[in-house]
């Protein structure tokens, strides 16, 4: 089985005759006809109808139940394309905003390395507005944000979605369920998360200012500790940080929208490295 024998069988499917779909691939009719039945040799049974005087093409039982075995072919075989090209363009460059690339990321560099150990890869953190320029541009073949918008040369596509969860330093005095207006903003620290989050936090607390804004995550762990102190991070970033000791979690009722993270890809010309890393 070969792919110029699949690909033969799903253009005469799509186009509904021999003749057109041997035009469409540039050979002559027989020899269109020969991979057919180069095919179904193969395979052990007809994938079309045959008869004395027969026009139209019609698919055999076997023959519809194969399209989709097929189809999933011609996919494996322009991922194997993809892994060959890599030789050839072995480079990728990630953007990602900091919290996922500080706190999700690293384990997929690895894996991604071990597989691909030829291939060479730039990661940069940066804000989503950056991102979008930056795939925009040219200058990164994929990024990750979590701040989307429209960009004519750029295709945004949803990732994932997580809660955001209230932590606070392990002597934080807050009730067992705790309230949005329960929280004094004075001893707030926090970090520009996404438009959705800024809009529940002016809801709530208006214009007060923080007790620290930081601009980037580096700083946050020690100065969460702090007795007093609280901060809404996403699940995942949460998550990590409360494995390193004297942080707590507590419920939140009213709680702000899930962060939904963003894939961004260009439109232009396509790194199949940036395709296979997204499938990791």
């Amino acid at each position: 089985m070969t792919n110029l024998e699949i690909d033969a069988f799903l253009t005469v499917v799509r186009l509904g005759s021999i003749t057109a779909a041997a035009q469409a691939v540039f050979i002559t009719q027989p020899a269109l006809s020969r991979r057919i039945l180069a095919l179904e040799e193969e395979l052990g049974y007809p994938l079309f109808c045959r008869g004395k005087g027969q026009r139209s093409i019609q698919l055999t039982e076997e023959g519809k139940a194969f399209i989709s075995v097929a189809e999933k072919w011609q996919r494996l075989w322009k991922e194997s394309r993809e892994i060959c090209e890599l030789s050839q363009r072995g480079k990728l460059t990630v953007a990602v905003i900091g919290s996922i690339n500080t706190y999700l990321m690293p384990p997929v560099y690895r894996r991604f390395l071990q597989i691909f150990p030829d291939s060479r890869l730039a990661v940069t953190d940066q804000h989503s507005s950056a991102i979008y320029d930056l795939v925009a541009e040219g200058q990164a073949d994929v990024g990750l944000i979590s701040d989307d918008r429209y960009v004519k040369e750029v295709e945004t596509i949803p990732l994932f979605k997580e809660k955001m969860v209230l932590v606070s330093g392990e002597n934080a005095d807050f009730p067992a369920d705790v309230c949005p207006n329960q929280l004094d903003p004075a001893r707030e620290l926090r970090l520009p998360w996404n438009p959705e989050y800024d809009r529940w936090h002016d809801y709530w607390f208006g214009g007060a200012q923080p007790h620290v804004y930081f601009d980037q995550m580096a700083l946050l762990e020690d100065f969460v500790r702090d007795s007093g102190c609280w901060v809404l991070l996403p699940a995942s970033v949460a998550e990590r940080v409360l494995q390193q000791g004297g942080l707590r979690r507590h419920p939140l009722r009213q709680a702000p929208p899930d962060r939904i993270i963003y894939s961004v890809l260009g439109r232009k010309e396509e790194n199949a490295l940036a395709v296979i890393f997204w499938k990791f």
